[in-house]
């Protein structure tokens, strides 16, 4: 009992709630901006906990990683521009809802799905974690190379009714990521001789900035005349009843999914993302809705995206290695703090480590009240005449694109990437698929050979571990789930 009133104590303190909640409004504010990634805003300020005791310095910046996942999404639906690359499956239908007039439904999903998602990962972060984090650590080359295949996977479910569109587009994809130099071998591939913007290969962050928001810009160009302002329907923040047992039975079964994903070192939101878009398709009632304004399929993915922030606090804290980029600059944090992630923290500062998962759940509370609370103010975006918010489209790109390595390269590489989409849209081709393909073929790539050069050119080394036949079974449930399911029901019906 005195441990939980020093935890409740010290989370609860009146300066370390104020900084919690100056974190998670500075990270939606830094998640809705395209280009601008948890990442990025966690790094831009840490220099301000330096001055902090741990409990004030790591609350403030968990607040800024759960606010900047779930603050990617508001840009998504409002704009199709994904605010940063978690939010890239839930700009597929929740652009398409607000454009129905229904941007408070879609963004009130959003924010409830968000919410449920990272509930799941802070109760599996409090109770599993040691567990968890053993797990992970038996993921080797193989079975990294196998997640990476069953996310490719994906790319027919979101393709809509042109698979075979999204199948040549993710490839197209996976080709531009090979660009750059080999990390197994270090030989050059595909960059011009004397480039060296190339040698370092083509990030996908302005790609997708690129391809989801300048090719919106350049429509909006098209028709700034002549078609009529969407208005948005203010009248609808909180989900329906029928949505409301939607959200309620796929956000936690994908933030789940999502926790074990960011449990896995290199993995991330943005894998976690797509993979709940897939598993919220897969449980769907009505999955011919998807890409169409489905609820679920703004659940899914938003469900997915915000369970990866508690898995990647587990390797982090009980074993000291880094879940993800953002992880990895919180041991920074706590090293300057004078303190060493791993299994002892658990013994030294139990204290500090359970102020930690308390402070998750509230920053996940306070993500949830402030986005509900913005969504009236958010959904005036809608209300901007294109002809001054499509400057502004134009203006946040381009600064998203150079932002991320202060490149003018990117910002080129964005443009063109805008071009390419804009006439991908025109012909009807979906451009999820091809982030997909930039995300998941390199960490395909790079751990297929790696298996093979550990395993003697063995391809046996696939299928030596339970999680490899794990993951084989996901796999062919994914390709072939649709098919065995309708041959079911015929069989039933017959």
């Amino acid at each position: 009992m005195s441990l939980l009133v020093e935890i409740f104590t010290t989370s609860l303190t009146p300066m370390v709630f104020l900084y919690m909640a100056i974190g998670v409004l500075s990270g939606i504010c830094i998640g809705a901006l395209p280009g601008l990634t948890a990442t990025m805003g966690v790094a831009l300020l840490l220099p301000m906990t330096f001055g902090m005791d741990a409990a004030q310095g790591i609350l403030m910046l968990l607040g800024i990683y759960c606010g900047a996942i779930y603050g990617g999404s508001i840009s998504a639906v409002l704009l199709h521009t994904p605010g940063t690359p978690a939010s890239a499956a839930t700009a597929i239908d929740g652009y398409t809802l607000a454009q129905k007039g229904e941007a408070g439904r879609a963004l009130g999903t959003a924010t409830l799905s968000s919410y449920l998602g990272g509930l799941v990962s802070v109760a599996c972060l409090w109770l599993i974690s040691p567990l968890l984090a053993k797990l992970a650590l038996k993921f080797s080359s193989a079975e990294f190379f196998l997640l990476a295949v069953f996310g490719l996977c994906i790319i027919g479910n979101i393709s809509g009714e042109d698979i075979e569109k999204g199948l040549i587009c993710g490839c197209l994809g996976i080709l531009v990521a090979c660009v750059g130099i080999d990390s197994v071998t270090s030989y050059i591939r595909f960059a011009p001789e004397g480039n060296f913007n190339f040698m370092g290969g083509i990030s996908y962050i302005p790609i997708m900035i690129g391809l989801f928001a300048m090719s919106q810009a350049f429509e909006n160009i098209e028709d700034i005349f002549s078609e009529e302002e969407v208005q948005a329907k203010l009248t609808n923040i909180l989900p329906r009843k029928e949505d409301l047992k939607k959200i309620i039975r796929i956000a936690p079964l994908t933030g789940l999914i999502g926790t074990f994903i960011g449990i896995i070192p290199g993995a991330g939101a943005d894998i976690g993302s797509f993979v709940g878009y897939n598993v919220a398709r897969s449980v769907a009632k009505e999955p011919e809705l998807f890409g169409k304004g489905s609820v679920e399929a703004i659940s899914g993915p938003e469900g997915g995206n915000n369970g990866v922030t508690g898995g990647a606090m587990i390797p982090m804290l009980t074993l000291g290695v880094p879940g993800d980029a953002v992880t990895a600059i919180m041991i920074g944090a706590l090293t300057i703090q004078g303190l060493t992630p791993g299994p002892m923290l658990f013994n030294t500062n139990k204290v500090l480590v359970y102020t930690i998962f308390l402070g998750m759940f509230i920053a996940n509370t306070l993500m949830c009240l402030f986005g509900f609370a913005g969504i009236r103010l958010f959904t005036k975006v809608l209300s901007v005449p294109k002809v001054i918010l499509t400057p502004a489209i134009f203006v946040l790109c381009v600064i998203g694109s150079y932002a991320m390595k202060n490149s003018l390269f990117d910002v080129w590489v964005m443009l063109i990437a805008g071009i390419v989409g804009y006439f991908l849209a025109k012909v009807k081709v979906p451009t999820s698929p091809a982030i997909l393909g930039l995300i998941l073929g390199p960490m395909a790539e790079k751990n297929f050979r790696t298996a093979l050069l550990k395993s003697g050119g063995d391809p046996t080394v696939f299928f030596n571990s339970v999680i490899c036949w794990f993951f084989i079974a996901l796999i062919i449930i994914s390709l072939f789930g649709g098919k065995i399911k309708a041959l079911l029901f015929r069989k039933k019906a017959a």
